[in-house]
């Protein structure tokens, strides 16, 4: 597959990726909603790591300038 995201959008989703984490590590979130913000902070990690985001795809956006 083709990478589709920039460095900027991988940061951006590191971060709240991370933030998320630390939200459910410091509590602020229980119950159903903890498990769905650190599934969803899940989700950006996984994607920021593997530089491609499916729903980009699907979408047909590119946020990277070099096209593998």
């Amino acid at each position: 597959m083709r990478q589709n995201m920039g460095i900027l959008d991988k940061t951006i989703r590191v971060v709240i990726g991370l933030a998320v984490y630390g939200l459910f590590m410091l509590k602020f979130t229980t119950g159903w909603i903890a498990l769905s913000t650190v599934t969803l902070g899940n989700v950006f990690l996984l994607t920021a790591f593997v530089n491609i985001c499916p729903l980009y795809k699907v979408l047909g956006v590119k946020t990277c300038t070099a096209y593998n």
